[in-house]
């Protein structure tokens, strides 16, 4: 508008305004509606279902982010809309976003998790649970948060703590790993044969033998003929599983 020399503008609004505004607009459901595409048939005119240029719907987000574990820029490839609309609209339906280590352990494991959770359903399913439990409670390694570490000397022990995992867990046995540190009078390809026997285990499933200086005769080096067999399990997630269960018995030891 003008009168004369002098020009009238309208006031752009300012950020907070613009920022108002839009909240406003998407909390009546407004956004992007002038943008919806339409369809005539038969003279009536009919909105899509599914928008062309819409808000993404928060089943679409919740389904390939939450439940199929997509990444946000693999949830722009599928809906095709931008990296910044889905984080847009993720942080509009307050959808949480994932942190460094759960976006790791979802890539490492598309799968979904390597096990699958069972309860004891009898007395003696109850008695391995506890002895499995309390194995790891006492001989488990504490300081290692992503994975599940035993070591001992003894293959009983060993035994019975791959057969709780393996029973309340279904964890596969090509799955567990071995570490073995031994004294340098020990022959290493005799120990690692009796292991593989004892757990009934392949070869490429064990780490580089680890070979420790002997201090000279003695009980202890009596008893580590075989020397000390670890059992490793890599996952972050099961690992906090057993805590989990440990915490009602008063475990610490996160």
């Amino acid at each position: 508008m003008s009168s004369g020399n002098v020009v009238f503008r309208k006031r752009s609004p300012t950020i907070n305004e613009y920022r108002e505004r839009r909240e406003r607009r998407f909390k009546e459901g407004r956004a992007g509606a002038s943008l919806l595409g339409r369809k005539i048939i038969r003279g009536k005119r009919r909105e899509r279902k599914v928008p062309r240029f819409g808000p993404i719907p928060k089943e679409t987000l919740l389904d390939l982010y939450l439940q199929k574990g997509n990444s946000m820029r693999e949830v722009a490839e599928k809906t095709g809309f931008s990296l910044h609309k889905v984080s847009y609209w993720m942080e509009g339906y307050k959808i949480k976003k994932r942190t460094v280590s759960e976006a790791i352990y979802i890539n490492r494991n598309r799968k979904g998790d390597p096990f699958q959770i069972h309860e004891p359903g009898t007395m003696s399913e109850a008695q391995l649970m506890g002895m499995g439990l309390g194995l790891f409670w006492g001989e488990g390694t504490k300081m290692d948060k992503n994975s599940i570490r035993l070591g001992n000397t003894d293959p009983a022990l060993i035994k019975t703590f791959v057969k709780f995992l393996k029973r309340f867990f279904e964890v596969d046995n090509l799955k567990i790993h071995f570490g073995l540190q031994i004294f340098n009078d020990t022959n290493p390809d005799e120990v690692l044969r009796f292991w593989m026997k004892e757990l009934d285990v392949n070869k490429s499933q064990f780490q580089k033998v680890v070979v420790t200086p002997s201090r000279g005769a003695g009980t202890y080096r009596r008893k580590m003929k075989y020397g000390v067999l670890t059992v490793y399990f890599n996952n972050k997630k099961l690992r906090g599983v057993i805590a989990e269960k440990l915490k009602a018995f008063g475990y610490s030891g996160d």
